[in-house]
């Protein structure tokens, strides 16, 4: 199964909701990532942090080429080139980072990787979309002022598409002020996959809360 720039952003989209993880160990990363996956979320958000980050990240996407390759992994909290291209080198299919750097963008243009920088105004919002982002992450989403900045966005720059991470939570009010303001998708990180389900070992739990807020991302853009 190939996962090109066109089809991963297809994919970005349509489950509405891209988890956020990180854990040190390979093993629970693949069960998290397995158990998100079975709940309608395939395309993942790997955090870049803590040491060796890179070398968890490559165990986990050899796994995930054989094991199920839907998974789409991609990598997050990348402010620099280098580390763009030694992700990309290890798999990731897309990249996302708190800033946005015009030599990420080129590293992953040369390689026709989506790349969703962190933007907190207008401006920096159109030099993503100079730099050919076609997703830009609204970070941190709540600081930067919420729905009502994606609203006050979107009025001027309607081609834009925004998914936001920081200040989404998985319960429908958040989720239908923000896909009602007009987002595309949401990065979710500790409010989807809880501590306690990770502490409980609760794999389960984690698939159910996930295909939960799948579907209601589903119902909700039925209705906005």
């Amino acid at each position: 199964m190939t996962h090109d720039r066109m089809s991963v952003l297809t994919a970005m989209m349509a489950q509405g909701v891209i988890p956020v993880f990180y854990h040190p160990d390979p093993q629970v990363c693949i069960e998290v990532i397995q158990a998100c996956a079975n709940g309608g979320a395939p395309c993942i958000e790997f955090t870049n942090r803590g040491d060796f980050a890179a070398h968890v990240f490559l165990d986990i996407a050899r796994h995930f080429a054989s094991a199920d390759p839907r998974v789409v992994m991609g990598v997050g909290s990348i402010v620099d080139a280098p580390t763009a291209g030694l992700y990309i080198a290890n798999g990731a299919k897309f990249v996302v980072g708190p800033v946005l750097n015009a030599e990420v963008a080129r590293v992953c243009n040369r390689r026709m990787i989506p790349y969703s920088p962190g933007c907190g105004s207008a401006s920096e919002i159109s030099d993503a979309q100079e730099l050919g982002c076609e997703i830009v992450k609204v970070f941190p989403g709540s600081q930067v002022g919420g729905p009502d900045f994606v609203k006050a966005v979107l009025g001027p720059m309607p081609w834009t598409r925004i998914m936001p991470t920081g200040g989404v939570d998985p319960d429908e009010a958040s989720l239908k002020a923000w896909f009602g303001a007009g987002i595309v998708a949401a990065g979710m990180g500790s409010k989807l996959i809880t501590q306690a389900m990770l502490d409980a070992r609760d794999w389960a739990g984690i698939e159910a809360k996930v295909r939960d807020t799948v579907q209601l991302i589903q119902d909700i853009r039925k209705t906005t």
